[in-house]
């Protein structure tokens, strides 16, 4: 993947990710890590990381709220619970967080580089930077709160923030690279996600905005800063003219959580149904040695595999990846957590089995990528809303879960008795990690 730049809106909302759901986004998000890691090598995951699309619909996989703001906060706080014992195997250390967390990066960055011997005097003065261009270089309402440094042990790094405009509450993200970065005031952003807002946005990061740069620092070396201060009090109440700005890749995420059929690339998905169809599922199965393993959980592996092998352009919908697991809000449906779980051991036994040499069942997950785009060509299937009411028609049997519960047996069967319930064995709450909450804490 290369660089690029890009922008989203990411509604604001309030909510927690519940603890039998971050557990399992840190399992996941860790053996997808480790497939493209595998597969394709580090820098092309921190690549993945810079990039808003892939970012989107990782975290949709992963079963978080496919759009909102708590997408960020939720993967990179997945990731930096999920790759932590596997930081000294991967070579990858995931620093920062929310708030009070963004603040402790210096700190965290410095351990690594006593661990690793990495100077991380050059990546503590980075992530100052980067937050700071984010904040007095880019000037558009959105004041920062969230700071996620990932940092490999050649140096190599990727960056997400994102800020908060409690006024128009959207969320506006911020994605850094460090290859290709060959300065921190022009254009170095790999990506930038959030509403346009017109040209109401000051970005002096801008290419174009070089001469505003120079005549900036012309005017300080000209009238020193105590006749500069006094010039702007002069012309204070006059609004100055608005900057010319570029126009960004705009992905839209709508405020609505119901996933609609204009927000999924139904073609795509109908291939993933197909493959899945296809490749078994008995096949499939006997090919991984996973027992439990049906159809729909090769549904389920079908949009995995895409998030691990799927080209740019493949991720304009994160919506579509949310059909894997669902959602915690039950949006598109209640989190499958049997079939979330079957996902993981697939993943694991397929990670597991490559480590020691043995690479088929990794390949058979990216044969069934392959399938996916082969198929949707011609594939046709149900629409949104009867593949969305069959997940719901089916919730109970899969463990379905969310924020509001477990999901009960459908009506028709309640008369029937309780014979096929679903045996819990975590019901009582856990801690439950916060995504997003109170505007006011902004990142320092």
């Amino acid at each position: 993947m290369t660089r690029r730049a890009g922008a989203a809106d990411l509604p604001l909302h309030t909510g927690r990710v519940p603890a039998w759901l971050g557990q399992r986004m840190a399992r996941l998000g860790a053996v997808i890590t480790q497939a493209v890691i595998h597969h394709y090598g580090r820098d092309e995951f921190l690549c993945r990381l810079a990039h808003p699309f892939w970012f989107q619909s990782f975290g949709a996989v992963m079963g978080m709220d496919w759009h909102s703001s708590g997408m960020t906060t939720a993967v990179i706080g997945a990731l930096k619970r999920g790759l932590a014992p596997l930081s000294g195997e991967l070579g990858l250390y995931v620093c920062g967080g929310r708030g009070r967390h963004s603040r402790r990066t210096p700190d965290e960055l410095r351990a690594i580089g006593d661990a690793t011997g990495l100077d991380a005097a050059p990546l503590v003065a980075t992530s100052k930077m980067v937050a700071k261009v984010d904040s007095a270089a880019v000037q558009d309402g959105f004041d920062l709160y969230l700071h996620g440094f990932v940092v490999a042990t050649d140096g190599r790094w990727a960056v997400i923030q994102q800020g908060m405009h409690t006024g128009q509450r959207m969320a506006r993200r911020y994605h850094w690279l460090s290859e290709g970065l060959n300065s921190f005031v022009e254009t170095p952003h790999a990506a930038i996600d959030g509403r346009r807002a017109g040209s109401a946005i000051m970005n002096l990061t801008d290419r174009r905005a070089a001469p505003s740069r120079q005549g900036q620092m012309d005017l300080l070396h000209a009238m020193g800063p105590d006749r500069l201060v006094q010039e702007v009090m002069r012309i204070e109440g006059r609004a100055p003219p608005a900057p010319v700005q570029a126009e960004l890749p705009h992905l839209f995420l709508p405020a609505h959580h119901d996933v609609r059929p204009a927000d999924v690339n139904m073609r795509r998905l109908h291939g993933a149904l197909a493959a899945a169809s296809e490749a078994g599922p008995q096949d499939f199965a006997d090919l991984l040695r996973v027992p439990g393993v049906g159809a729909r959980t090769v549904r389920a592996l079908a949009l995995v595999a895409e998030v691990v092998h799927g080209a740019p352009c493949r991720f304009s919908d994160p919506a579509r990846f949310s059909l894997a697991h669902g959602g915690k809000d039950r949006h598109p449906y209640p989190v499958p957590v049997a079939v979330y779980d079957r996902t993981l051991s697939v993943m694991k036994a397929a990670i597991s089995a490559a480590r020691l040499g043995r690479e088929e069942r990794l390949e058979a997950i990216r044969r069934l990528d392959s399938a996916t785009r082969r198929l949707e060509r011609k594939a046709t299937g149900p629409s949104l809303s009867a593949i969305m009411a069959g997940e719901r028609e089916r919730s109970h049997e899969y463990g379905g879960r969310s924020v509001f519960g477990y999901e009960p047996p459908p009506s028709r069967r309640v008369s029937e008795g309780q014979g096929n319930r679903v045996v819990r064995h975590d019901d009582q709450p856990q801690d439950q990690q916060r995504h997003e909450g109170d505007a006011s804490r902004h990142a320092g």
